[in-house]
């Protein structure tokens, strides 16, 4: 079982769940992605097991079975080392699960690297070193499949445009019409110059990797017409029920990265800067959600909280929660922001703060039984690095935050 601290002042923080800390010996764990499996009540947690905090040195990847009782509470396994999930000479990285409910399989996508070959190595000599991985599970992760590398069939001939890439890191999404998204992004190579990368002209960009058949084949969407880093990728339903696939992503402006799709992914059309949503010096992880709008939510007054008032979104039936430090400066203070109109660029509310000090990469899953959220978030007292948390909140927890943010 996990270690369970204590609410902060006056209860502004939810209880946190440590899963995975630094060990003395410099073990470190990052890198989170969480997936809830409904029909079993059941949260499955992964992270990145490295012999130091830096990139290069990441190993394996962990995870930890959490059983939802009946009382509410959270029954958490062991922590498990996922052996079989890697390339041989490679090192694994960024997990992105996504469940596929027509079949009951459950897909852990990842990354292979190359021995300890850097991400700024790849770029520097245009030399791509990873590889496009999954493993599959049909009993909710209790067993796993082979490594199935799908570089070669999905990436194809793209990848002498691609430097490196990865996918995610955090969940994929199973849209309405049973097509499934795995965020990704690539280092796209425009020029070169006796076979090396013209300097800054190489820079990220994000897509999708989606099936149409239930995960048998995969296909690589296009990319952004922007700068756009390691994202994830939510459903909205509009009233007339349209589905638009929602992009997030990282960037180093100032400001995260939005694009909408249309067509479930294959193309990402104007993609621009979220001016609520802040994004850290370097840029951070960040990690979306949708999840079905509320026919009735409370408000602020003590009346409509006991009987709740309604607050129906009048263009979606989807509202959007993001995580992400709210810091300008370092990631430090995570924050929760609701959207209760996604179709529009500035529908974002006031962040809540649910972890005040170093935080970093996280991951949102919604429970439709409990109408609740968790997350497992990167925290500390003095680093982001220092364990891996998991916490639950409501949606009256995220709108407790002092209302919505004023017109201008």
């Amino acid at each position: 079982m996990g270690n369970t601290s204590s609410k902060g002042d006056s209860g502004e923080e939810p209880p946190k769940t440590t899963l995975f800390e630094r060990e003395p010996s410099g073990i470190t764990y990052r890198i989170p992605a969480l997936v809830y499996l409904r029909h079993c009540h059941t949260f499955l947690a992964f992270a990145e097991k490295r012999s130091s905090p830096c990139d290069n040195d990441a190993k394996i990847f962990v995870m930890r079975r959490g059983t939802l009782k009946e009382d509410g509470s959270m029954q958490w396994s062991s922590s498990q080392e996922l052996s079989s999930v890697c390339l041989p000479n490679h090192r694994t990285m960024n997990p992105c699960p996504v469940y596929e409910k027509n079949t009951k399989t459950l897909f852990l996508f990842f990354i292979c690297v190359w021995g300890t070959t850097t991400e700024a190595k790849q770029i520097l000599t245009g030399k791509n070193k990873t590889r496009l991985c999954y493993v599959s599970s049909r009993d909710d992760g209790q067993t796993w499949s082979q490594v199935t590398d799908l570089t070669e069939s999905v990436i194809g001939e793209a990848i002498h445009k691609w430097a490196t890439f990865a996918v995610g890191p955090g969940h994929g999404v199973q849209l309405e019409n049973g097509r499934l998204i795995i965020p990704a992004y690539a280092y796209y190579i425009p020029y070169r110059c006796c076979s090396f990368p013209i300097p800054c002209t190489v820079y990220p960009r994000a897509l999708s990797v989606y099936s149409e058949d239930f995960g048998q084949t995969w296909h690589i969407g296009k990319m952004l017409r922007k700068k756009s880093c390691e994202c994830e990728m939510a459903e909205i339903i509009d009233h007339e029920g349209r589905s638009h696939l929602y992009c997030n992503a990282r960037n180093a402006g100032g400001h995260r990265c939005e694009a909408l799709s249309e067509n479930s992914g294959v193309y990402f059309d104007k993609p621009h800067m979220a001016p609520e949503l802040v994004e850290t010096r370097y840029g951070c992880q960040g990690s979306i959600i949708g999840f079905p709008a509320p026919e009735f939510v409370p408000n602020d007054d003590a009346e409509s909280k006991a009987c709740g008032t309604s607050l129906l979104s009048p263009d979606t039936q989807t509202w959007l929660l993001f995580m992400h430090p709210t810091s300008k400066s370092r990631r430090r203070d995570m924050g929760v922001y609701l959207n209760r109109s996604p179709l529009h660029s500035s529908g974002w509310d006031r962040p809540r703060i649910i972890h005040r000090g170093p935080s970093g990469y996280s991951d949102l899953a919604y429970n439709g039984d409990k109408d609740q959220f968790s997350c497992l978030m990167e925290c500390g007292k003095e680093s982001e690095l220092e364990q891996i948390a998991f916490v639950s909140f409501s949606l009256n927890d995220v709108m407790q935050t002092g209302g919505r943010k004023e017109k201008r």
